[in-house]
């Protein structure tokens, strides 16, 4: 889990969560954004990778 309050969501920080989730064998990350009207609609995104489709079901 990320947490900003930045006016917007650039690349930079798209690729910095990515990093960590890879580092540290996440299959799951969540960018937050305190900086906007409403969190649940525009402040927040959701990543995954290869670590996910490896869990068992």
């Amino acid at each position: 889990m990320e947490l900003k309050s930045v006016k917007e969501i650039i690349p930079i920080y798209d690729a910095q969560i990515l990093t960590y989730m890879k580092l540290l064998k996440c299959p799951k990350g969540i960018l937050i954004n305190f900086n906007c009207s409403n969190i649940f609609q525009h402040g927040q995104k959701t990543y995954l990778n290869e670590y996910f489709s490896s869990l068992p079901k």
